[in-house]
């Protein structure tokens, strides 16, 4: 099917988005049998520095596919934080052993008073056994289950894990004490993202000696405990220090898309984890007042009717003396051909762009906070195939309609916009990437300073930046 597109792209005046359409279709005929080579192997991102290809990890125990939904943030009590219950001497002698383990994962065994929990143990059952050995769990499961690095520390992190919230802590000290596998109920939370268990054994690898090494995998590690553990089965993740874009089934990547992601500053792009609701094709672009009132573009157009049509935009002055612009769609729209619609507070979403040519950049911080995704009418085809059982030939008319279409989605298709510094590129080589924004800095500072009470509190208190300016 891949071997044909360029002859159906040359077909018809409508051949390229019937050749997309093929391809999505050969994604879709892959997600069915599962992620194998039908697609053809991406290009290696000229963005990573590779790294030596660490030894093979286990495969993660297969989980139920999460469904991704607003979170409702309740503030848990101290008895939520650090319950009490009863331990025998196995139970403790195994979560000591735990601890002693615990920096294969890029935690710090003191942390969770290992000195002090032996003591309890030589002391023998009783009432500071239980004290120490469930502050010791509680502490422990709050850093494997949530990360370690507290929310001031997490810059412009918005994603919101709901992990805490399967598996509170009092459940998981319940369920340690029954059952007596204390290790297993521990692990169990870790993530199950293939990622994770590489920088594991990357870690195991890194000598002593190189402390900057370890150090910044000790970082990417404890952003992975900051996500939800399990992704789910179908999701797009955006690494914005890569500048790619993944479209995933079960962890393997299916397609790969190179992105243009916001300029350091003020509008560097926030992580988000949301999800998609739509696809809309030849979308319309509303301009922020900041760009209307603030830059004046309003009146400029007022002024000039010629350039507002030559420039596709409608402008209307509402009764108040309120100027709006909305550009129309078409192939000059900042926008693009199309646009993920991801309802959230930051106006950040994923779309397409007139200036595709900034794709060949290798450095591809360029815009105002939203995500501008390469091929991106190849992606809109897809995930309307994909996420909303539209077939190719109606995905095909909507695209050469050339008119406002939004496609409503049927499966939860969830979207991370994430930050790593060291991750697996879009080939499977782990490499390291560019601290873009400079967020290793905070983490690596509250790394090395002592462990702070988890408070629950699970999203940033940031100030929101609207950042709704694709330009």
């Amino acid at each position: 099917m891949i071997r044909h597109l360029g002859t159906v792209r040359r077909a018809v005046r409508g051949g390229a988005a019937l050749g997309l359409a093929l391809l999505a279709g050969a994604a879709l005929a892959q997600v069915n049998r599962g992620p194998e080579n039908i697609l053809p192997t991406p290009a290696p991102s000229p963005t990573s520095t590779p790294l030596p290809a660490p030894a093979q990890a286990p495969a993660p125990t297969p989980t139920a596919t999460p469904v991704i939904q607003a979170v409702p943030v309740v503030q848990p009590t101290l008895a939520d934080l650090e319950p009490v219950m009863t331990w025998s001497l196995a139970n403790a002698q195994a979560l000591l052993a735990v601890i002693e383990k615990i920096d294969a994962d890029g935690l710090i065994p003191a942390d969770y008073q290992p000195e002090a929990l032996r003591a309890a143990i030589a002391a023998g059952p009783g009432a500071t056994l239980d004290a120490q050995a469930s502050r010791s769990f509680a502490w422990l499961i709050e850093d494997v289950r949530d990360g370690r690095t507290r929310m001031s520390s997490r810059v412009q992190w918005f994603v919101v894990d709901p992990d805490v919230d399967v598996n509170p802590t009092p459940d998981v000290m319940a369920r340690a004490l029954a059952s007596g596998d204390i290790a297993g109920e521990i692990a169990a939370l870790l993530p199950t993202h293939p990622d994770y268990a590489r920088l594991k054994a990357e870690l195991a690898r890194t000598p002593a000696s190189d402390r900057v090494t370890r150090r910044l995998i000790q970082v990417n590690l404890d952003r992975w405990r900051w996500m939800q553990r399990d992704l789910g089965k179908f999701y797009l993740l955006t690494n914005v220090p890569e500048f790619q874009l993944r479209l995933t089934v079960d962890n393997e990547i299916i397609r790969s898309y190179r992105t243009i992601v916001g300029k350091p500053g003020r509008t560097a792009t926030p992580q988000l984890a949301e999800v998609v609701e739509g696809v809309i094709f030849n979308p319309t672009w509303t301009v922020p007042q900041s760009i209307v009132k603030g830059e004046g573009l309003g009146a400029q157009l007022l002024a000039n009717p010629a350039r507002a049509k030559r420039e596709n935009y409608k402008v209307t002055k509402a009764k108040d003396g309120m100027v709006y612009v909305v550009q129309q769609p078409g192939p000059n729209n900042a926008l693009g051909l199309m646009k993920l619609d991801m309802p959230n507070e930051h106006a950040i979403f994923l779309h397409d762009t007139p200036g595709r040519h900034l794709f060949n950049l290798e450095k591809r911080a360029l815009s105002h906070g939203c995500i501008r995704t390469e091929r991106a009418m190849e992606l809109a085809i897809t995930m309307a195939i994909l996420g909303a059982g539209m077939k190719p030939e109606d995905a095909v008319a909507i695209v050469n309609s050339g008119k406002y279409t939004r496609v409503g989605m049927n499966r939860t298709f969830p979207v991370y916009l994430t930050y790593f510094t060291m991750a697996s590129d879009i080939t499977g080589k782990l490499g390291r990437f560019n601290d873009l924004y400079g967020r290793d800095a905070p983490v690596l500072a509250s790394l090395a300073a002592p462990r702070q009470a988890w408070d629950g509190q699970r999203k940033s208190t940031e100030k929101i930046i609207k950042l709704d300016n694709p330009l």
